[in-house]
């Protein structure tokens, strides 16, 4: 065991044998704890007898890779051919070039975040995207933070600490990574009340609920489920008319949130923010990145005097939005003040607009420019029809129809899927009826040719093994 120890390469040789690159991108202190740890790896595997001789240039290779990684992006460009438009695990809303342009020019310089070039002072941050928040809304005030979730706590703990929140039972939601409507109650301070059952709830449901430490009546959009059939639920006019008759706020979470409607989509019928305002509701907090298609945010938007005692809390520091996420709301909200361009510019907007026939000539025309690729893959190939989903845990049941391309062979499909994963430019795509499937509505026409790249790569190299 000693002589195989004895053949591990000094630090010193290492160093000198490593790619130039690594020395001049890493502090040396960097690069020797990387050595050390390889190094003290390779020991343990010698001691436990799983290592007869050391290969000096596996070593370097080993450490190499091991510094590979430290200069390694780990958020990078994926082609989503899932035809989930909202991809959760694929940062949701995609941004705009345009904004993006934006984007690069603001937050490369310095800029206006709080300041304010009237008064040649402190400004609010929250001031910049107010104003379009109200006009497109129709509320009287707006505020923004870092997410919805934040958004929720905040307005909980701001207007029903220490007091009971009613909420039907049917809207005990929860949400991505086991957060529940429940927990997050109690964590912002105020006591849930429960009424009605799983699949009704009536509107004597909430007035017998009412005492004298009611705080809130709260309205939770079940946007990432539905419940269908036996059902009743209380509208927003009788809640907002009861909530006004006992003096006490009417808050509703929207979750996904709308500022426009989507009535030319079928099934996509999301409750539009101006609409919620108008049927009396106080207060609304949705999402960004979801169907506004923005940067991730909390936004809320309602009465004037609570949003007033909103900007108050102390919370608010903690949950403030930061000055990127900011910017990219900001130009994104001003795009939608004229809605046609909002569909075209902003990628979320176009992709959930994008007919069916329009997915159809965007895959023929992908297939026709690279037939001659296709054919080399051996593998038969064929324009399919596929169903698209909003995803984000928004409309659940809306199916999107959409059109594809279907990947069919003797090939282990599995093994196919992981090694499109492994790419420089990773393809995340779906197995279904014994073949891939690459969904063209949530594929860009500038990632044409990395797809093609990435099919090929990982087709031609399986058919070697």
């Amino acid at each position: 065991m000693n002589e195989i120890l004895r053949q591990i390469p000094k630090i010193d040789l290492i160093i000198e044998l490593l790619p130039e690159k690594y020395l001049e991108q890493l502090d040396i202190q960097h690069i020797k704890t990387v050595i050390d740890e390889n190094l003290n790896d390779l020991r343990t595997q010698i001691v436990k007898g799983k290592i007869n001789e050391v290969v000096v240039n596996e070593v370097i290779l080993n450490i190499v890779d091991s510094l590979e990684r430290l200069l390694t992006h780990n958020i990078k460009h994926v082609i989503n051919a899932s035809g989930i438009v909202l991809h959760t695990n694929l940062g949701r809303a995609v941004l705009s070039k345009q904004t993006l342009s934006y984007l690069e020019e603001t937050m490369s310089h310095y800029n206006t975040l709080e300041y304010d070039l009237i008064k040649g002072g402190r400004g609010s941050r929250y001031a910049h995207v107010e104003g379009l928040l109200c006009r497109l809304t129709n509320a009287e005030a707006a505020l923004v933070v870092n997410n919805n979730a934040a958004a929720v706590i905040l307005v909980l703990n701001t207007l029903a600490n220490d007091k009971e929140v009613i909420l039907s039972r049917g809207e005990l939601v929860e949400i991505g990574g086991s957060f529940r409507i429940p927990d997050v109650m109690k964590a912002s301070g105020c006591k849930l009340v429960e009424v009605g059952t799983t699949n009704k709830t009536h509107l004597y449901d909430y007035e017998n609920a009412i005492s004298s430490e009611t705080g809130m009546i709260l309205k939770v959009h079940t946007s990432n489920y539905q419940i269908l059939g036996f059902t009743h639920s209380v509208d927003r006019e009788s809640l907002g008319e009861l909530s006004r008759k006992i003096e006490i706020p009417f808050y509703e979470d929207l979750g996904s949130g709308a500022i426009i409607n989507f009535d030319t989509i079928e099934g996509l019928q999301e409750p539009c923010i101006s609409e919620c305002i108008r049927a009396g509701v106080d207060l609304i907090s949705f999402s960004g990145d979801k169907l506004l298609g923005a940067s991730q945010a909390g936004i809320i938007v309602g009465k004037k005097k609570y949003i007033d005692l909103l900007k108050k809390n102390q919370l608010l520091r903690a949950l403030r939005i930061d000055k990127l996420s900011l910017a990219v709301l900001e130009d994104t909200l001003i795009k939608y003040q004229n809605k046609q361009n909002a569909i075209l510019d902003i990628p979320t907007l176009s992709m959930l607009h994008m007919s069916e026939d329009a997915v159809y000539e965007k895959v023929t025309r992908f297939v026709k420019a690279n037939q001659y690729a296709l054919q080399k893959i051996n593998m038969r190939y064929a324009i399919e029809p596929m169903v698209s989903q909003v995803g984000g845990g928004a409309l659940p049941l809306v199916e999107l129809p959409s059109y594809g391309l279907t990947l069919k062979g003797d090939l282990n499909l599995n093994n196919l899927q992981i090694a499109m994963r492994k790419l420089n430019v990773p393809i995340i795509c779906k197995i279904d009826n014994e073949s891939i499937h690459f969904d063209f509505r949530t594929i860009f026409d500038d990632e044409f040719s990395m797809l093609i790249d990435g099919i090929t790569t990982v087709t031609l190299g399986a058919q070697l093994e």
